[in-house]
């Protein structure tokens, strides 16, 4: 286009044939993708909608329509645990997604914020979303202003619901569990405090992956990619794991007294809970990982250990990942140390 312009380059697409009476002659009908700053931007933008078109008429398109034509061109692009933040995320957006995008203001974004009841980490990723569906729109010409800059949620930073579950077992707790061992549901929670297991890994360890002359077992299903670990099994705790392990013919090491495979509902509700409250805690079942990780650190053990031994996911840096061989023996030292 003519002119000094920051985007100088209109991309447009033509959807139909109407008669000019002036030219008398049939003429294109085009509507505005949207516009870029340089040619090539603008063949990759025209690209894009070619691969997949969505709806020009920015007075009509939707928060859904948006976020539909959006993910279509981002998901392919990310990973499947960030795919299934954003979905999250959009699923509280219930009352924006028949609303016109481009009449959506401040008010809207932020009352979805301080009424979805969500805690901070997942806010976060709610205004991630917003900042992508308004750079989408913004580039498509859906709207003309970004409003989710503006979105709020450092008001809600000391509100997280789910802080209870990065609550660490206190050394007097610990204690307290070490003076009732000879009951095998509380053998559990120091099992997982000992080995830094998410408790559906744990849960799911079956027999023929435990190596206890060795002291190790080893996790073939996870969460993450970093998941599938061996895990080193403490000296302290080792009398447990054989107890499990020859406390019947079930296939699971840990199981229910019918000697089946626990789901995590039924140990969360049936066991878990009465034992927590018995003993007068306050705990999830996820601060066993997070105390463990706690006392490693606090015991010096190397960071990369650390990350091997629980499975950290995301957290590795190249080097990291590279040093994968690590001994079992070595593992045990470490955990040996808290």
């Amino acid at each position: 286009m003519s002119g000094k312009r920051r985007k100088p380059y209109m991309v447009s697409k033509t959807i139909g044939w109407e008669f000019d009476p002036v030219k008398d002659k049939q003429v294109q009908k085009k509507a505005v993708i949207g516009y870029a700053s340089t040619r090539a931007e603008a063949l990759q933008m025209l690209a894009e909608y070619n691969k997949n078109p969505f709806d020009l008429n920015e007075a009509k398109a939707t928060f859904k329509e948006v976020y539909e034509q959006w993910s279509k061109v981002k998901y392919p692009t990310i990973s499947k645990s960030n795919v299934h933040g954003y979905e999250a995320a959009y699923r509280v957006c219930g009352e924006l997604y028949n609303k016109v995008f481009k009449d959506i203001r401040l008010v809207d974004l932020q009352r979805v914020v301080d009424s979805c009841g969500k805690n901070y980490p997942s806010l976060r990723k709610l205004r991630v979303l917003f900042n992508q569906l308004y750079e989408f729109a913004l580039r498509n010409d859906i709207c003309s202003k970004d409003y989710s800059k503006f979105v709020d949620i450092l008001r809600h930073k000391n509100k997280n619901q789910d802080q209870r579950s990065h609550n660490r077992f206190k050394k007097a707790e610990i204690e307290r569990l070490w003076q009732i061992t000879d009951q095998p549901y509380y053998q559990i929670v120091l099992m997982l405090i000992y080995n830094g297991c998410r408790i559906s890994e744990f849960l799911d360890l079956k027999k023929e992956n435990v190596n206890l002359e060795e002291q190790y077992f080893d996790i073939v299903s996870s969460k993450t990619e970093n998941g599938i670990r061996r895990v080193p099994i403490a000296d302290k705790v080792l009398p447990f794991y054989k107890a499990w392990y020859d406390s019947s013919d079930c296939s699971y090491l840990i199981h229910t007294p019918d000697n089946e495979h626990f789901e995590y509902r039924n140990y969360y509700d049936s066991y878990w809970r009465p034992l927590m409250e018995n003993l007068g805690f306050e705990h999830k079942p996820h601060d066993t990982r997070h105390t463990c990780i706690s006392l490693l650190a606090e015991a010096h053990v190397d960071q990369t250990m650390i990350k091997k031994i629980v499975g950290h996911s995301g957290s590795m840096t190249l080097t990291e990942r590279v040093y994968t061989h690590l001994d079992t023996e070595a593992l045990v030292e470490a955990i040996n140390k808290i």
